[in-house]
């Protein structure tokens, strides 16, 4: 062993920096792969390089088809038998402020729709899901859901960031920043909206909002009709070699900038997105591009039938976007608001049946799929809206059901939950949930657990304390895990 005051010389100095020369490539060459981490899990200067997660699980990314605008679980997943039998009958001290139109409360309704058991757990399903009911026993149901808002904006912003309020970081974001992406070439989170001409959800944007995060966490929203994102065809005036160059110098100016900056982590992920969007320029069109699909897969998930198509393209992408390294990737069916969504103030029974007409052959061709390709494990699938509907009618022409915050239906799919399972219970007309109540911040410590991440941990600190997802609350639905 050398004397550490001895002077080296040529041929000692290159037998003991050799080595480390070529580790310096290694390095770079796993960087560029997202396999280098530091210590804490998060390589230098890479805001979106996969980090590991707080304990191993299956789960790897989320596909959350988000069925806006409210769904009722009476007339879904949460079979009443006795809500049938008392069919016209007034509910006795009915706040008529719990839903959203107090002037036209109605009594008791029963479900429209037949329902049938399906599975070996047994699965009660209403007939408005002949193609989902096959699956129910992959799906873990949670029939005990609440929430704290009865309007659809605030609800909205609760499902998706845990708080009534617009400016807060959204469950995908959370993901992202927690996990970050295994994918170098597109988003890590991406958001559908209908393509139906009904408009996004309202809130729009806030929904996949990263908040106070870094925004290169935000989702990246895809356009309904025509090119899905802006850009990504090169204009004709610009070459790559120029657009490269272009970028290395806004880069170099960048970084100096940097160097004397106090917002360095923002500026950092400005930085980033701008070399993700030159990255997509070639990945995301072939990522999108559903129709190089064979055409029995294309007719699984119902590309071939005109009521459909358009969810079964979207389903269809999120496959392939999860296939292709996206961490989350939410579909909102439904949009604005009434009977352009799920939100069947009028017509209950059309309004429902015609947004199940287009999303149960897709979202069951998606669970076929995933399960066919041996990644359904790995892929947590959500279906869900901001709340369910009252038990009492809505009056009208043809009645409908009114908002309710006191009770609805999730299930997950998939990434790791046991399926055939349900969770808690509604009372005996599906007004309240009463056993094993779980809140949103439940749901969300629920679906983060899944994902590998401890919700009490996933933190980010600003003005003067740490925030995250679940605020001060959330416990994770463990009975749901296999």
């Amino acid at each position: 062993m050398l004397n550490n005051h001895q002077p080296l010389n040529r041929r000692a100095m290159l037998q003991r920096s050799g080595a480390g020369a070529g580790l310096f490539g290694l390095a770079s060459l796993l960087a560029d792969d997202g396999l280098f981490k530091s210590h804490a899990g998060t390589p230098s200067g890479d805001a979106m390089a996969p980090r590991f997660s707080h304990f191993p699980v299956r789960a790897k990314s989320v596909i959350w088809i988000f069925t806006n605008g409210g769904p009722s679980q009476v007339d879904t997943w949460d079979y009443k038998p006795e809500l049938q039998k008392r069919d016209g009958v007034e509910l006795a001290g009915f706040d008529a402020n719990t839903g959203f139109f107090t002037n036209a409360v109605g009594p008791l309704m029963q479900s429209p729709f037949g329902w049938q058991q399906h599975g070996q757990s047994g699965t009660w399903v209403s007939d408005i899901f002949p193609k989902l009911s096959t699956h129910v026993d992959k799906m873990a149901f949670i029939h005990s859901c609440h929430t704290d808002s009865n309007n659809h904006s605030p609800a909205l912003f609760k499902m998706n960031t845990g708080s009534t309020r617009m400016g807060w970081p959204c469950v995908g974001s959370w993901l992202t920043y927690g996990l970050g992406s295994e994918s170098r070439d597109l988003p890590a989170f991406m958001v559908m909206s209908d393509p139906l001409d009904r408009g996004l959800p309202k809130g729009h944007a806030s929904n996949w909002g990263a908040g106070f995060l870094p925004s290169v966490f935000q989702g990246t929203w895809l356009r309904p009709k025509g090119t899905p994102i802006d850009n990504l065809v090169l204009p004709e005036a610009l070459d790559a070699g120029s657009q490269r160059a272009q970028l290395d110098l806004l880069a170099k100016l960048n970084q100096n900038h940097l160097v004397n900056a106090s917002v360095g982590s923002e500026l950092n992920a400005r930085i980033e997105s701008f070399e993700l969007a030159y990255r997509m320029q070639t990945a995301a069109p072939e990522a999108f591009d559903v129709r190089a699909e064979p055409e029995h897969v294309q007719k699984l998930y119902g590309m071939d039938q005109e009521h459909c198509s358009h969810v079964a393209a979207q389903c269809l992408m999120a496959r392939r976007l999860v296939e292709r390294g996206v961490r989350c990737v939410q579909i909102y069916s439904g949009g604005m608001e009434n009977q352009r969504s799920w939100d069947g103030h009028q017509d209950i029974a059309g309004n429902h049946r015609g947004f199940a007409l287009e999303t149960d052959q897709p979202v069951a061709g998606l669970l076929s799929d995933l399960e066919q390709r041996g990644i359904l494990d790995e892929t947590l699938v959500i279906w869900g809206g901001e709340f369910g509907r009252l038990p009492v009618s809505q009056k009208g022409k043809h009645p409908g059901r009114d908002h309710n915050p006191h009770a609805f239906t999730f299930w997950f799919a998939g990434g790791g939950v046991q399926g055939g399972f349900h969770h808690g219970h509604t009372d005996e007309i599906g007004f309240k949930a009463v056993d094993d109540r779980v809140s949103v911040n439940d749901l969300h410590a629920t679906i983060l657990h899944l994902m590998g991440m401890d919700h009490e941990r996933l933190t980010f600190y600003m003005d003067g304390r740490d925030f995250r997802l679940t605020d001060v609350g959330g416990n994770v639905v463990h009975s749901i895990i296999a």
